[in-house]
């Protein structure tokens, strides 16, 4: 159980404090209630280009990561369609340094010619060396925009395409800025050796003073219900084959979740798991193969991917997963099998509870999807699926008219 304190400051920035003395260390964790799904279809990739611009000097620093640095911290950042989130760690006697570096970014970023023409081309390099360039790479940019018709999650956080990072402007980006990066968007976690009464006044000293800005109240066009099962051949200079299978399910604050979530490590976690055994190990069609959640904040997909062994036809592999899944519809899953996924569950869970960036993160996201005390809610909403609930969530997802399926063939060999 990760206890907590929560307070928020009158420009709306939510603080969330958890004391911690087994560690020398204090994570802050800043998340802001910004994704690639906010983002103008026309102008895609914007969220992701500020995960890189934050970082390139601020109003009054030049430099952010020249002062962590020097008094013995460490950051990093991350791009979901949902969020974008901004995390460091430094020795708890220097923790000001963090309040002065995230305040003043939050405060106003530089805007120079010369940040956004630098991160600009990282941005397009990554878009070349990960997605274009790298086998496999263009998966997403093709299994988003067949699963999803209308919702934004039809394009991947990097963007639809180069040109609309290429062409961003100024005005774009300042923009970008106003709109989403304020202290009523944004949610801090402190965790660590940090006393509350520190954590409050260091608070009220550097982030009190920034102005709220406006909370935008999204209106996302809904996805409608898939009717019809959806595919798409391609050929690729890869390795081997791949199959991707992308059925459509509830987003992760939707009650059903942990259901679908327990089902996905009942398919593929540890050999042990179904797929594995059964397409794997037994009849040998998958040299690997996986089963996972999307886990988005609206209505995600539910995937299930492998690449297939050698000489093993597409239709086979497609059958061969269509029919294990079916198994979870016509066959109740034993109790055994069930508690087994459960206890692997709570286990990963516990496993989070043991560093402060993951409890500063996995705090932040609770909040953000309604109460940060949902965090300690988890292991309970595991142990409550039934047999009954997977088979009725498998006939549910499983269904050939909600998947949408992506065949990536491997170009024959001369």
């Amino acid at each position: 159980m990760i206890k907590f304190e929560k307070f928020k400051l009158e420009n709306g920035l939510t603080v969330i404090y958890h004391h911690d003395n087994s560690t020398p260390l204090v994570c802050m964790n800043i998340l802001y209630d910004v994704g690639a799904r906010d983002e103008d279809e026309s102008r895609t990739g914007f969220a992701h280009l500020f995960e890189h611009l934050m970082f390139g000097g601020s109003l009054n620093i030049p430099s952010y990561d020249e002062p962590l640095q020097r008094v013995g911290g460490e950051n990093n950042a991350f791009t979901t369609n949902d969020i974008t989130n901004y995390y460091l760690t430094l020795p708890a006697d220097n923790i000001e340094t963090a309040f002065w570096l995230e305040s003043d970014r939050m405060l106003s970023l530089a805007f120079t010619d010369k940040s956004l023409d630098v991160q600009r081309n990282v941005v397009i390099e990554e878009f070349k060396q990960r997605y274009l360039n790298q086998p496999y790479g263009d998966v997403w940019l093709l299994l988003r925009p067949l699963a999803y018709k209308v919702h934004p999650y039809l394009w991947d956080t990097i963007g639809k395409e180069i040109s609309h990072i290429a062409d961003a402007t100024m005005e774009d980006v300042k923009s970008f800025f106003i709109k989403h990066y304020h202290p009523s968007n944004a949610i801090m976690v402190l965790a660590g050796n940090l006393s509350f009464d520190r954590a409050k006044q260091l608070s009220d000293k550097y982030f009190a003073p920034i102005a709220a800005g406006k909370k935008i109240k999204r209106n996302l066009p809904q996805e409608p219900k898939q009717n019809e099962a959806r595919a798409l051949s391609v050929e690729r200079d890869v390795p081997v084959s791949a199959i991707y299978k992308a059925y459509k399910m509830c987003g992760r604050t939707d009650a059903k979740f942990h259901t679908c979530d327990l089902m996905s490590d009942i398919l593929s976690r540890g050999d042990s798991s179904r797929l594995y055994n059964e397409l794997v190990k037994k009849q040998k069609l998958f040299s690997d193969i996986n089963a996972y959640l999307t886990a988005d904040y609206d209505p995600g997909l539910f995937i299930v991917t492998g690449k297939l062994a050698d000489g093993i036809k597409m239709e086979a592999a497609d059958k061969a997963i269509a029919d294990e899944l079916q198994k979870l519809i016509d066959i109740k899953v034993e109790a055994n099998e069930l508690q087994k996924v459960k206890n692997k569950a709570e286990s990963t869970l516990e496993f989070s509870e043991m560093g402060i960036m993951n409890k500063a993160l996995n705090l932040a996201i609770s909040e953000l999807f309604g109460d940060a005390e949902m965090v300690n809610q988890e292991g309970e909403k595991y142990q409550a699926v039934t047999a009954e609930n997977i088979q009725k969530m498998a006939a549910e997802v499983f269904n050939a008219n909600n998947c949408s399926t992506l065949y990536y063939h491997a170009k024959a060999k001369a």
